[in-house]
């Protein structure tokens, strides 16, 4: 398995265990997001606590 496939399983995981804990809500959308949020957060979207502007 890939960095990518693993991230974003880990991501889908995240949310259902979320959702299931605060017995409330739907997985829907972060289960579907998990693929492309991953892709953006590790190839577009850059932060750096240091300087936060």
């Amino acid at each position: 398995m890939d960095k990518h496939h693993l991230a974003a399983s880990t991501v889908r995981a995240l949310a259902m265990d979320m959702v299931t804990t605060a017995n409330s809500g739907h997985p829907g959308l972060p289960l579907g997001a998990a693929d492309f949020s991953t892709v953006l957060w590790r190839s577009f979207l850059k932060h750096d606590p240091t300087t936060p502007d």
